[in-house]
């Protein structure tokens, strides 16, 4: 998937605003925030919660957004950390992240209606791995150890697939056939450390393979894109985002890699020390994939209110991708509509 220079949707928006005079500018990377994967996902749980009622279970977080899992538990919706945890026969949605199939084993065990929320771009990954362990390949699996999604993937195919957790792990690998190798990642990455790890690799095993199309997500390069150029111009870059998101932690060493002088991780405005601000006449403002945009319009109003209300859109690129719900729910939305148009006051045909 590639991207292509396009105006900011932003731009409208902030183009009639009024501008005050103050300590320094914001420059506001775009694109930021919420991913194709992330917003399936979140829908997802907000049209079971319609179609079946409260209570509807998710196994872990349905993305690692502190605010939108409290915003889904207020309306209904129940976090368990273990599939056991579902009373049986109740409804489970899995996480954006993934699940090994054993979770989906057991999930049957326990006669659970299952919604699949996993990103179409993780289960990409699950299918690379199940053909190539097909083939008997040793699947090199660039990710952090601990991570839902590398856990969900390992799970597809654990006799075949070792963990390299980026480039000083290199050392520690170990395969069977140098001949048949080939490397995988976790979606939510540095693009620039991922090919450090894959380059180190290549020096151990010169034959070894690359998947047919990049692991790492179109969202998380996207993102790395937009704050690198913000960076570059930035005294202090804050990312919005919790501190258990992979891709969030990454956006802040990128930033801080392109040149910003300071770069910290933020849930909301609460967290945002005005220390910070001391010397600073610009601040550059990003948020991880699964973000909702309010948390970032509350940091632009806190940075207002001391000064920095001078906001300018960077935008390297346009996302439009969107993904359609999980199947089971589509499933189900499309018999009740069918219903309804059948019911006993439709037309006779």
């Amino acid at each position: 998937m590639t991207a292509t220079p396009s105006p900011s949707p932003d731009a409208a928006a902030t183009a009639g605003a009024p501008r005050r005079e103050g300590r320094g500018r914001v420059l506001l990377a775009a694109p930021r925030g919420y991913c194709a994967g992330v917003d399936r996902a979140v829908i997802a749980v907000e049209k079971a919660l319609e179609q079946y009622g409260a209570p509807v279970y998710v196994r872990k977080e349905i993305v690692h957004n502190k605010y939108v899992v409290k915003t889904l538990e207020k309306k209904g919706a129940i976090f368990v950390e273990e599939t056991e945890e579902v009373p049986e026969g109740s409804i489970v949605i899995f996480s954006a992240h993934g699940v090994a199939p054993v979770v989906h084993e057991e999930a049957a065990s326990r006669k659970l209606a299952t919604i699949d929320a996993t990103c179409p771009l993780v289960t990409k990954v699950h299918k690379e791995a199940v053909r190539f362990a097909k083939d008997d390949y040793d699947i090199l699996l660039i990710g952090h150890e601990g991570h839902e999604e590398v856990i969900g993937t390992s799970g597809e195919a654990p006799e075949h697939i070792t963990l390299v957790d980026g480039p000083d792990d290199v050392k520690n690998v170990e395969v069977r056939d140098p001949e048949k190798v080939v490397w995988l990642s976790q979606t939510t990455l540095s693009v620039d450390e991922t090919m450090e790890t894959v380059d180190a690799l290549k020096e151990r095993y010169p034959k070894l393979i690359s998947p047919p199309s990049d692991d790492i997500c179109y969202a998380t390069q996207n993102r790395q894109i937009a704050v690198k150029q913000v960076a570059a111009d930035s005294d202090l870059v804050l990312v919005v985002g919790s501190k258990n998101s992979s891709n969030s932690v990454r956006l802040v060493e990128v930033a801080l890699g392109a040149g910003a002088k300071d770069g910290h991780l933020v849930d909301n405005a609460d967290e945002i020390d005005e220390a910070w601000l001391e010397g600073v006449s610009t601040v550059g403002i990003s948020s991880g994939a699964s973000v909702p945009d309010v948390l970032v319009e509350g940091v632009i109003d806190w940075l207002a209110e001391r000064g920095f209300g001078d906001v300018e859109i960077v935008q390297p690129m346009e996302e439009s991708i969107t993904f359609s719900l999980p199947k089971e729910l589509r499933r189900d939305l499309r018999a009740e509509a069918a219903a309804a148009v059948s019911g006993p006051d439709a037309p006779a045909s």
